[in-house]
């Protein structure tokens, strides 16, 4: 477990801001409450086997005492880095871009399953939508009783999903919770 490089830390950031913007800030500067220190440490981010983990300092220095191999993962796994180098945000990550998302979607009861089976968000299934989305921002999508149920890109900004049909796409679906039983031996 190391930590991320310029360029890993760059391209990790620059995902997560499209999902949070200006919260972002939030989540570099939480402070955490874990381990016998009396002081606060921090959250940060490690990389370990192409997996970039959330975990606090704390719990990083009582790590080390176990094998890198040995090791299998750490605090809340946020995203991964292909093979052709780019990175890819994780299912695990939704309750930390769920507290600071930036740009949510509401979807009506009727059509949350369909999300959850990995659809895309049609307009037909949009209960509430947050103002100012643009095209190709990262959206959060919630189920009515603000339950979150996974992310996606917005396919149009808010302004044109009032005036789509309801079979337009409106999100464009990249991860949800279903992800957890259709691909178990993968996470």
């Amino acid at each position: 477990m190391r930590p991320l490089d310029e360029k890993e830390t760059t391209q990790v950031f620059e995902k997560l801001f499209k999902f949070t913007g200006n919260n972002l800030k939030n989540i570099v500067e939480n402070p955490s409450h874990e381990g016998p220190d009396p002081d606060p440490g921090r959250y940060c981010f490690r990389l370990q086997k192409n997996r970039v983990h959330y975990v606090s300092e704390s719990l990083v220095k009582r790590a080390t005492n176990i094998k890198r191999e040995k090791l299998v993962s750490l605090g809340t796994q946020v995203g991964k880095f292909t093979k052709g180098g780019s990175f890819h945000l994780t299912i695990q990550c939704l309750n930390l871009l769920a507290t600071n998302a930036k740009h949510k979607v509401w979807l009506k009861p009727t059509s949350e399953m369909s999300f959850l089976y990995g659809n895309h968000v049609l307009k037909g299934g949009l209960g509430r939508i947050t103002e100012n989305i643009v095209a190709g921002d990262g959206v959060v999508v919630f189920s009515m009783a603000d339950v979150p149920l996974g992310f996606g890109i917005a396919a149009k900004s808010t302004q044109d999903c009032r005036k789509m049909d309801p079979n337009g796409i409106v999100v464009l679906h990249q991860a949800d919770i279903g992800e957890y039983l259709r691909m178990e031996d993968d996470l």
